[in-house]
């Protein structure tokens, strides 16, 4: 059996990650998998006041939410809670969810995903998002499906 790669240190200094947006959201990878070996990304989300993606599920990575600055509401399962800064969400694959930006200023969080892989469909869904005509949602959708994540059917919110 070979030895597992060997991976280096890795830093992400304020203002180096690569910066990607789409649907409403902000997000700066700081950790790739590709710097982690494909154990986990870790990125920053910043989302508008009313933002926040649509409700939908992972079929391949459990998330862990620390929200910084801001107000923020979380679905999960058909329930929604709101909570403050300095709060640690845990959703794990298979569970319905999303968040919203329900306050008056910008909502911060770091967002971790493990395995690696988020960062792959946010940048490639950043580039559907900023195609000629806007947003072309049957890509997206697509694109979605290929990372294994779905979304919830507007009727059983």
């Amino acid at each position: 059996m070979n030895p597992p790669p060997f991976l280096l240190p890795s830093i992400t200094t304020p203002g180096s990650g690569k910066v990607l947006s789409a649907l409403g959201d902000e997000v700066t990878v700081l950790l790739s998998g590709e710097q982690t070996g494909g154990a986990f990304t870790m990125v920053q989300v910043v989302t508008p006041p009313g933002g926040g993606p649509p409700p939908h599920w992972h079929t391949k990575e459990d998330e862990w939410f620390l929200i910084q600055e801001g107000r923020a509401e979380f679905w999960m399962d058909g329930v929604w809670k709101e909570v403050p800064a300095g709060t640690a969400a845990f959703l794990p694959r298979g569970s319905r969810h999303t968040y919203r930006n329900c306050g008056d200023t910008p909502l911060r969080m770091i967002v971790h995903a493990a395995p690696a892989g988020f960062e792959v469909f946010f940048e490639r869904i950043a580039e559907a998002f900023h195609q000629p005509g806007g947003p072309h949602m049957p890509r997206i959708l697509e694109i979605s499906t290929e990372h294994g994540i779905f979304y919830v059917p507007p009727e059983t919110e």
